[in-house]
């Protein structure tokens, strides 16, 4: 009778407890504190069990538009306009989706923004490897650009300046 009331009391509350997992109450592998002029939040970078790197991205203050974000290849934000961040982690890919042999494992979809500034957003990348791409020697970043992605531009997608950067750094 207890082992039957365990059950049904664990099939009852698992359902419940897997929204939660999915909206964003993992602890993350590594996070980058994002800072631009006025733009400010965080993003986390899971390892799931598929393979896929899940990417959650909570920013605040961000302009009302369409905004490009990628994670580039080098773990520094102190050049004035970002430029210290390097290139798109791009493995042996092209940059976009609608390239061919795209796209770079660290290109994402755009954003889109609204009044409020809040950029909220969960993103899979499947070509992202974790050890190689992010916790490498000289580490990496997320940029958020000022305008959107084309897809389909070499090497960076015509996105425009880089308004905020992140560097990642592992999770305790």
């Amino acid at each position: 009778m207890r082992l039957t009331k365990t059950l049904l009391a664990t099939t009852l509350c698992l359902p419940l407890a897997l929204p939660a997992f999915a909206e964003g109450h993992m602890s993350p592998d590594a996070v980058a504190d994002v800072q631009g002029p006025e733009i400010s939040g965080t993003v986390g970078l899971n390892n799931t069990l598929s393979g896929r790197t899940l990417v959650q991205i909570d920013l605040s203050g961000v302009p009302e538009g369409v905004h490009g974000v990628h994670l580039h290849e080098t773990g520094d934000c102190s050049a004035p306009d970002f430029t210290s961040a390097g290139g798109h982690i791009a493995g042996d890919q092209m940059h976009g989706v609608l390239a061919e042999n795209g796209p770079h494992p660290g290109d994402m979809p755009n954003m889109t923004v609204g009044a409020d500034g809040v950029l909220k957003a969960d993103v899979f990348l499947e070509l992202l490897d974790m050890e190689s791409m992010i916790m490498d020697g000289d580490g990496a970043a997320f940029i958020v650009h000022s305008g959107a992605d084309d897809y389909t531009s070499q090497p960076s997608g015509d996105a425009g300046s880089r308004i905020a950067c992140g560097v990642f750094m592992a999770a305790d």
